[in-house]
């Protein structure tokens, strides 16, 4: 057995419960095999498709490729992968041993309900709350390996950065932020955090045009990455490998992992549309009639499908890749499941366990994977989760103003001056829409050449999204955002080590 991977084999009348990781960090991935007879389950999936025990290559599962292509995730449990699966943000798999054969039962529960809150505790202290972030961080980290923080202006790593910078660990890390040639910049305003807590800092830029060197190393990262990914943000990392080689083996400290213990509140875009979505997703037939770039696919999307599920309608989909499946009964059923919850408690569960988890710190893992480093989210540790997952909702939220992560904001106030409310919400961005209008022939070259779509309606396709992309308005932007989403599956499909034959 390989070290790190688990190796379960069929017992007569057997029972097994298996869970994920209180807040996702290190998720468990399960490979059944073939004949049911043996489960693999490992925290590395790069290590669990590396193994001899798996069966190469790997098959791609019809149903995950249409949820990428209309929903830009795959919902766990499920993966790309036929037979391997994924445990994280309340999860359980019951595994029960019948006739020398595994049947699998997967289920879920939201483990950050408003009930599990203590309300009547006081205000959360600053040094706690910097402790378990400095204890987070240095309990993962090697100390053999250099140590980057990929920051922002936002709250979440500006609160990392304060936990070591008092703990005197400044010498330890260094800052690395994105430089966005378009709006929403914020290294500047990194840089002078950096400056006044005392870290060295990099900066990363962005580039629009994908030469040679940045097409070789967009694709040798997509052979290695174990999962496809559609994030806004995913053609950035293979940049940064190549302005930064030490980014390799290294120790890589990131802010994500916090919406599901430290609540998402509905923005006022869905709170207008959630009403509606409660209805208007029944008609189902309409919804998938529609081309993908229409201004009526938002009101037609299910609650659950708010936050982040945005793609190809089926119509669109099943042209493109005739194998696809709609997903429409996915989404209503995963709503009506949440019919009960708030509309914080429906979007924390199925933003943080949907869209976080499988979009945005997908591509970190991809990222850390490829370049063989140390991962490292302090706000998705356990213990960190366990602390804001309890402590009462007035400190976390304020849903007349909508913000959100309320005792951060007071904490880098009081400690920093900073003012998050003055930055407002940032994050890094990405040009992507730049990339699309500049690398036309390099995007149809690419999606052309995937064996999975109909070359005949993926042309029309394109031709149909490449003439709105100029337009200045919701569909000029969604249109440029579909191709990007083609693009980039197209790119995993084609290169990926996993499901090519050796």
């Amino acid at each position: 057995m390989e070290s790190g991977i688990r190796t379960i084999k069929s017992k007569i009348n057997e029972t097994i419960i298996l869970k994920g990781d209180l807040a996702g960090h290190n998720p468990k991935y399960v490979y059944l095999a073939e004949n049911k007879n043996f489960l693999l389950v490992s925290d590395s999936i790069t290590e669990l498709l590396d193994c001899d025990k798996v069966k190469k290559p790997l098959k791609i599962n019809e149903s995950s490729l249409s949820f990428l292509l209309q929903s830009a995730v795959v919902p766990p449990p499920r993966t790309i992968y036929e037979n391997i699966f994924i445990l994280s943000i309340g999860d359980t798999l019951k595994v029960e041993c019948k006739n020398g054969k595994f049947n699998l039962t997967f289920s879920h529960q939201f483990p950050f309900m408003d009930k599990y809150r203590d309300e009547n505790q006081t205000e959360p202290k600053y040094d706690e709350i910097l402790s378990l972030i400095t204890s987070a961080t240095l309990s993962r980290l090697d100390n053999k390996r250099e140590s980057f923080l990929f920051h922002s202006a936002g709250k979440d790593s500006n609160t990392i950065a304060l936990a070591l910078a008092e703990s005197g660990l400044q010498d330890k890390f260094t800052l690395v932020t994105h430089r966005s040639e378009k709006g929403g910049d914020e290294s500047e305003i990194s840089k002078k955090i950096a400056k006044k807590l005392g870290f060295k800092h990099q900066i990363l830029k962005e580039e629009e045009k994908i030469d040679f060197n940045y097409q070789n190393q967009i694709e040798d990262f997509f052979r290695n990455s174990p999962f496809p990914c559609v994030d806004n943000v995913t053609l950035a990392y293979p940049l940064y490998s190549l302005q930064m080689p030490q980014l390799s083996k290294s120790n890589l400290i990131f802010g994500d992992g916090n919406d599901s213990h430290m609540l998402s509140p509905l923005d006022r875009r869905q709170r207008l549309f959630l009403p509606f979505s409660r209805g208007l997703s029944n008609f189902s037939g309409f919804r998938d009639s529609l081309n993908s770039e229409s201004t009526l696919v938002p009101f037609f999307r299910t609650p659950a499908e708010l936050f982040g599920m945005t793609g190809l309608t089926y119509k669109d989909s099943l042209r493109v890749y005739p194998s696809s499946c709609s997903v429409y009964q996915y989404w209503k059923s995963e709503s009506d499941k949440r019919s009960s919850y708030s509309g914080t408690e429906l979007k924390s569960d199925i933003y943080a366990t949907r869209s976080i988890s499988e979009r945005m710190i997908r591509k970190l893992y991809n990222f850390a994977d490829y370049v063989e480093s140390n991962a490292i989210l302090p706000f998705a540790d356990s213990e960190v989760a366990k602390y804001f997952g309890k402590i009462p909702k007035r400190y976390l939220l304020n849903e007349k103003t909508l913000e959100n992560k309320l005792i951060l904001r007071k904490l880098l106030m009081d400690k920093m001056d900073l003012d998050s409310n003055k930055i407002g919400k940032m994050g890094w961005s990405f040009d992507s829409r730049g990339i699309v209008l500049k690398n036309k022939e390099i995007i149809y070259a690419e999606v052309c050449n995937c064996k999975y779509w109909d070359s005949v309606e993926l042309n029309l396709l394109l031709n149909r999204l490449y003439k709105n992309i100029g337009l200045n308005s919701r569909k000029g932007i969604v249109s440029a955002s579909l191709i990007y989403r083609v693009y980039l599956i197209s790119l995993w499909l084609n290169h990926s080590k996993y499901i090519r034959a050796q």
